[in-house]
């Protein structure tokens, strides 16, 4: 059983939520403002976390930017009417690590929340290191060459899985089935959104890059 906090000011809509997800054998909270809920998830936070953008008293992106500033990589799922392409890319790279247009299936939704749940640790290694980059498992950190990068939980699942797979071609099949736990492609480019995000954040100006396109394939982590 998972803790799933709600932050959602449609009381149907959230009822609608929470009835599934208990049905699903989950612990459920609700929200329906930003900031109590933001104080809930700093004491305690909870396995996942689902927003809606529009909140009375903030705009929902607001809270993740928040929590991954103090460094709560709780897993957070967006849900909003705004379903243009621009403002999912926005949700993704304001920290979010899934995002659901309204209206949405019920069925999807678990589904999707479920998956975020699923996170296969290697407890062999509590450090992965690979050229510049080392990840440190426990504390859910990384850095490059001694410099932290500031990552996102699904961008730090995302830089590990391309390091295990050093010079291997990585597929954007493998990589929706591995880390976001997808048996099916959505219709959005959200794997290119979180690479293009990584490498922001990995390749400093002067810095040679790690991460490789190779087209009509996929993606390589290359270091010499």
């Amino acid at each position: 059983m998972a803790t799933i906090l709600i932050i959602e000011d449609d009381y149907s809509t959230a009822e609608e939520i929470i009835f599934e997800l208990r049905q699903a054998g989950h612990e459920v909270a609700h929200f329906a403002t930003g900031q109590p809920a933001l104080a809930v998830i700093r004491d305690q936070p909870p396995d996942v976390i689902v927003v809606d953008r529009r909140l009375p008293d903030m705009e929902g992106l607001e809270i993740i930017e928040s929590l991954r500033s103090d460094g709560i990589r709780v897993p957070a799922l967006v849900l909003s009417a705004m379903s243009a392409l621009d403002e999912r890319v926005r949700g993704l790279r304001a920290g979010g690590d899934d995002y659901l247009s309204k209206p949405f299936a019920l069925v999807e939704l678990v589904a999707r929340i479920e998956a975020l749940l699923r996170r296969p640790i290697n407890t062999e290694k509590t450090h992965l290191t690979a050229g510049p980059i080392d990840i440190d498992r426990l504390a859910g950190t990384a850095t490059r060459s001694g410099r932290p990068l500031h990552l996102a939980r699904r961008e730090l699942d995302l830089l590990e899985y391309l390091i295990q797979r050093e010079s291997q071609i990585v597929t954007r099949s493998m990589l929706l089935q591995d880390v976001w736990g997808y048996s099916f492609e959505p219709s959005s480019n959200v794997v290119d959104v979180h690479i293009g995000r990584l490498r922001r954040k990995i390749d400093a100006e002067n810095e040679i890059p790690l991460i490789h396109s190779v087209r009509g394939q996929g993606y390589r982590f290359l270091t010499g």
